[in-house]
């Protein structure tokens, strides 16, 4: 194993750059950054209107985020890449397609939680806002969603956490991520496939338990 993470360890962490395409480990944490920190406004607002008194605005929201919750990713995934272009006339790229589905996804469960965190606040905050005078939106912006964001950041880290193994799906677009960057090595040298799927799969432990252990701590924190 070690003699792989001599000869490949420059390929899995950033792909073929700089002299190709930046790929690996780089590009799995950066479409996963992207993907939530892209999703956070969407999902935020879509929160905000699930706890909307208009059934209007709460109905076809909660709807939607139903169908994306209850839609597989890969399933967005093909749509998006190999689907749209025979009705649209143009291709997108693997990068995009995949920060796209990422974002889609992330902003529906991110919609779940800022939902549920502000329906965790007492419902005498946003009574006594709007008693002294605050409008319903100053009483949200200003009171209620700055608590419920803050009570909301161990579940972000989780979200992230998600996120990170849900790139892993851009290997079946040809997206030079982790686990494709894996698969071409594993193409490469043919004798090794144990070592190098375990070498991923520490990859990815490291990542997802370390934002794990930062969640728990932060947890701590606000308890």
């Amino acid at each position: 194993m070690s003699g792989l993470i001599d000869t490949y360890w420059l390929y899995v962490l950033v792909g073929q750059y700089p002299h190709g395409p930046l790929g690996g480990l780089a590009l799995t944490v950066i479409l996963a950054t992207l993907g939530l920190v892209l999703a956070l406004p969407l999902g935020v607002l879509l929160g905000l209107a699930r706890f909307s008194p208009s059934r209007w605005l709460r109905l076809p929201v909660t709807g939607w985020v139903w169908v994306v919750r209850g839609t597989p990713l890969l399933m967005v995934v093909f749509w998006a890449y190999f689907f749209l272009p025979t009705v649209t006339g143009h291709k997108t790229d693997q990068f995009s397609t995949m920060l796209v589905a990422l974002i889609i996804f992330d902003a529906a469960y991110l919609a779940e939680i800022v939902h549920a965190g502000l329906q965790a606040l007492p419902r005498g905050q946003l009574q006594a806002s709007l008693s002294l005078g605050l409008t319903r939106v100053q009483a949200l912006r200003g009171v209620l969603l700055p608590q419920a964001l803050r009570h909301m950041l161990p579940s972000l880290i989780n979200q992230f956490v998600a996120t990170i193994k849900e790139t892993s799906l851009g290997t079946i677009i040809g997206l030079s991520e982790l686990s494709f960057i894996a698969n071409q090595i594993n193409a490469q040298v043919l004798v090794k496939p144990v070592e190098i799927y375990l070498t991923l799969a520490g990859c990815y432990f490291v990542m997802c338990f370390g934002l794990t252990r930062i969640a728990r701590v932060v947890e701590a924190r606000l308890t």
